[in-house]
């Protein structure tokens, strides 16, 4: 008998992070998770100053405060593994600046660093025992996702939370050097923790934000159980009722994950994922890029009569439906996910940046100018390997302007450079330290001794 008829997917599971070890990761896949550890730092220090991320940490950090000493973005306070990653994991989620693997429609580092981080400091563990951890969630959870593209999101959860507890759960036991039995359990114990779902779109709601942080706090907190001696289903990924069964409407899902797991070791998935270069739902950014190629073509955003978006059907869902509610968006968390309003952002050059988003209002100006856009289906698209966009204008002049984007830029197709990653991380964490403090968290990060303890890191991110 094969492996994957004798041994549940869990269990599988659990056999690959036991026998991963540091050296077995190619050098240029631990230096994409250093790359993408800097980046989701970043994001989620610039996060941590909004108005409702600034209250979590208050309340949170309230009763939790120095317990484990794990760190929290943006605060000198330290906290307890489970609370640090609920509010990191929410901070690097909160402006939707982090990055994705685009197949498998999966936001990586916003439930991965979170709760590697959080555990590597519970365990005291090295900068590359974290890397590694941070590696093997990258590995795990992207095949989740690809066992079904887009199942997750069409019964209205997301992929990142749901499938992040049980990863979550996977690194925080590998964290604590738990046995084969314990890693297995604590799998199928986040399976019953497992949530994440997509309501929040109708109204702009903050809570998606959420859906990394506490698919970390749920990992941490399973592993904690099942070091206490609670199980969980082995058959978690395949039962019944387990994941792919309950949360997404794909029969052959958990057939297709044990072939995923076929190629561990082999195919570093972590190469795929995707850096974001704007503050807003991934699917607009190749419009937004539209934009920026066409701008040179008019005199201003006042000569537009009309502007067509083509648009793949599987991302329309999140930025176009329902139309006049996306032209007309109330909140600024709404806004990220308008695709009118952010692409009236560009054509008017206001800076599409946290700071925006973060405002407590939206610019009248972008609008007004969103009520001239319309949109169709993109014809042929192949979303979500392809992140395409179509655009066409009318001028008052006559003249038709059609501009299209095959790839997103910041894919593996048009990889962004590990330079803009680092000037990145300078823009949006230059409030909260100081410029040396800056450059030795980006020298740690993508230089540092894997031999280093987390604990060097924990002490730079201090907040000044």
């Amino acid at each position: 008998m094969s492996p994957a008829t004798t041994f549940t997917l869990a269990e599988r599971i659990a056999d690959f992070a036991l026998s991963l070890r540091e050296h077995d990761i190619p050098p240029d896949v631990m230096q994409l998770a250093r790359l993408h550890t800097l980046d989701a730092l970043g994001v989620g220090t610039a996060a941590s100053a909004g108005a409702v991320q600034t209250r979590m940490s208050r309340s949170l950090l309230g009763t939790n405060t120095q317990a484990d000493g794990c760190s929290v973005f943006g605060s000198a306070a330290c906290s307890n593994a489970a609370t640090a990653a609920l509010l990191n994991g929410s901070f690097i989620h909160a402006l939707e600046y982090d990055d994705t693997h685009m197949g498998s429609i999966v936001h990586g580092s916003a439930v991965l660093v979170p709760a590697a981080l959080a555990a590597a400091e519970q365990h005291q563990l090295s900068l590359g025992q974290m890397l590694r951890l941070i590696t093997l969630g990258w590995e795990v959870l992207v095949r989740i996702g690809l066992a079904a593209p887009g199942a997750f999101q069409r019964r209205g959860f997301q992929v990142t939370s749901v499938g992040g507890a049980l990863v979550s759960a996977l690194i925080a036991s590998s964290a604590a050097g738990a046995s084969r039995s314990e890693r297995v359990w604590a799998q199928g114990i986040a399976g019953s923790q497992a949530s994440g779902i997509f309501e929040f779109l109708s109204e702009g709601a903050t809570v998606k934000a959420m859906h990394p942080g506490w698919a970390a706090h749920a990992g941490l907190m399973a592993a904690q159980l099942a070091s206490a001696g609670m199980t969980g289903p082995s058959t978690v990924y395949e039962g019944r009722f387990g994941l792919f069964n309950t949360y997404t409407d794909e029969p052959g899902a958990a057939d297709a994950l044990g072939q995923q797991l076929a190629s561990l070791g082999q195919r570093w998935t972590v190469r795929e994922a995707a850096f974001k270069l704007f503050p807003c739902c991934h699917y607009i950014h190749p419009f937004l890029e539209c934009v920026q190629q066409l701008t040179p073509l008019w005199g201003s955003a006042a000569d537009i009569v009309s502007l067509e978006c083509q648009v793949p059907a599987g991302a329309a869902p999140i930025i176009c439906e329902p139309w006049a509610r996306k032209q007309t968006p109330t909140a600024p968390n709404e806004a990220k996910y308008s695709l009118p309003y952010c692409l009236a952002l560009a054509l008017l050059d206001i800076p599409i940046t946290p700071e925006h988003f973060m405002a407590p209002e939206l610019n009248a100006q972008a609008v007004a100018l969103a009520q001239k856009m319309s949109w169709t289906p993109l014809a042929g698209a192949n979303f979500p390997e392809q992140f395409e966009a179509q655009i066409d204008i009318r001028l008052k002049n006559g003249q038709q302007i059609t501009q299209r984007i095959d790839q997103v830029k910041g894919s593996a197709d048009r990889p962004a450079a590990p330079g803009e990653i680092s000037a990145k991380f300078l823009a949006n964490t230059g409030k909260v330290y100081e410029p040396a403090q800056q450059q030795a968290l980006i020298g740690l990060l993508l230089q540092g001794d894997p031999a280093l303890p987390v604990a060097e890191l924990s002490g730079l991110m201090r907040a000044r």
